[in-house]
């Protein structure tokens, strides 16, 4: 395989932790990514809506984190925050840290964001706030209960990204980490490509695979996945070709991240 050309130029995200029957305490409504654009010294403010989805009052605690991943399935909440350079963290306050929700109600965290004046700031920051349900044999709970009168708990954490924008600031950029067939399981015929966000700004692209057989006649376009790239975030994609017959194919790598933003990688495969 080989990697040829460029072209021109806040998950959902639940968290499942079973320390001891899985019951939901606390669930969050909407989007779990949050993205606004803004310049040096905007305010702007944003929220988030907690339900309780029982029939007694749940706590739930509210904390910030950072939130870093990489292709191999790696991520780092960096806690506490700020733990890389591009994160918001610190422009970012929220109220109220702890709730205690009535039965079968909703409660709102509310949350503003300062971005700084000062230092030059450009491209995407962004950092997590972490709604996590507090069980009731926890310490931390309003109304604690031993253990032996609760039985098995599982507790639930839900990340929501808040993702801020520099106006009109950075570039996107890409890199091709690695390309390669693998068979997950019999049958099955898997391009798993890894790519890097190496620019400044934070991008979900569409990404898909064009197959061109040796006479260069296209054999048809692949999907992959809409992930969320962050700058120094690496994700990677898995393009299923169990349809495709017996061959050797010049592969084209395509992700376009919109407007003029669009790269691409070609690669010689054969199955």
């Amino acid at each position: 395989m080989q990697r040829l050309f460029r072209l021109t130029s806040i998950l959902q995200i639940v968290f499942l932790f079973v320390p001891l029957v899985a019951v939901g305490q606390v669930s969050v409504i909407g989007e779990l990514s949050q993205d606004r654009d803004a310049r040096p010294g905007d305010r702007y403010e944003g929220t988030i809506t907690v339900r309780n989805d029982t029939d007694v009052p749940q706590d739930a605690k509210v904390y910030q984190t950072d939130y870093l991943f990489r292709f191999d399935g790696t991520n780092d909440y960096g806690t506490p925050p700020p733990s890389h350079s591009r994160s918001n963290a610190e422009w970012v306050t929220f109220n109220p840290s702890f709730l205690t929700i009535p039965p079968q109600a909703t409660m709102t965290i509310n949350y503003t964001v300062n971005v700084p004046v000062g230092n030059p700031l450009v491209g995407t920051y962004w950092s997590m706030l972490m709604v996590e349900g507090v069980p009731k044999t926890s310490p931390e709970s309003s109304s604690p209960q031993k253990k032996d009168e609760m039985g098995i708990m599982q507790t639930i954490r839900y990340g929501i990204q808040v993702a801020t924008t520099i106006a009109q600031t950075g570039q996107k950029k890409v890199n091709f980490i690695d390309a390669k067939l693998v068979t997950p399981e019999r049958g099955k015929r898997v391009l798993q490509i890894d790519i890097e966000n190496t620019g400044e700004l934070g991008m979900r692209p569409e990404v898909y695979v064009e197959l061109f057989d040796q006479q260069g006649v296209s054999r048809g376009k692949y999907p992959g996945t809409r992930y969320r790239m962050y700058p120094g975030t690496s994700v990677r994609q898995s393009i299923d070709l169990s349809v495709v017959k017996a061959g050797t194919y010049k592969a084209l790598v395509v992700v376009d991240a919109g407007g003029e933003d669009i790269f691409g990688a070609q690669y010689t495969l054969q199955f």
